[in-house]
């Protein structure tokens, strides 16, 4: 096959969209699902996806200039909901959802290099998701009924506290709002996961 038959073949809406779609499912079902067990966001990121390749390939057949279709992609990337706040890693993989969507779309007509692009993509986001350039750390947001602990002076006996109540080995934690009328104060606590 030479490789103009190569280009129109790979030029066409079906392959990409698939390489698209498959890319996607790898990282979204054997990364972000193994690591939080979240399916929420399932239909986000793949609309997200799907909304971002179809217009980028669409744009792609007309006239656009460089700096129109990177505003275009600013503006799905910065995208936040409103009536429920999402958090920083679930819009990191809305980000990789709207990357990929756009690469596959307009990337280059060598199916080799789209193809290698998205591996790169999933062996990164893999090799940071699973710990293997340090430990995993998590936090959890807890609200603490005492002021007794807060003074940055007895922190480490509120550490202690709280270690005991949760039963989580706690390596740090921050102290995020105080509530003198309630009595109480939220503090985010930061462990390593197992």
């Amino acid at each position: 096959m030479d490789n103009a038959l190569i280009t129109i073949i790979f030029n066409s809406l079906g392959l990409r969209y698939l390489l698209n779609l498959i890319s996607v499912f790898i990282v979204f079902r054997f990364i972000y699902f193994k690591n939080y067990k979240n399916t929420d966001l399932f239909l986000t990121f793949f609309g997200f996806n799907s909304i971002i390749f179809f217009i980028s390939f669409m744009l792609n057949k007309v006239e656009i200039s460089t700096g129109a279709g990177f505003g275009l992609f600013a503006v799905f990337s910065v995208l936040r909901y409103r009536t429920e706040g999402i958090g920083v890693k679930d819009m990191t993989y809305l980000f990789l959802s709207i990357s990929i969507g756009l690469l596959t779309a307009i990337g280059p007509s060598d199916g080799i290099e789209i193809s290698l692009f998205c591996f790169l993509i999933i062996l990164l986001t893999l090799i940071i998701e699973n710990s293997i350039l340090g430990k995993k750390e998590a936090s959890k947001i807890i609200v603490y009924d005492s002021l007794d602990f807060i003074n940055e002076s007895q922190k480490q006996e509120l550490v202690d506290e709280l270690k005991r109540k949760t039963g989580i080995e706690i390596h740090r934690i921050s102290v995020d709002n105080i509530d003198y009328l309630k009595d109480s104060c939220t503090i985010t606590i930061y462990y390593y996961e197992k």
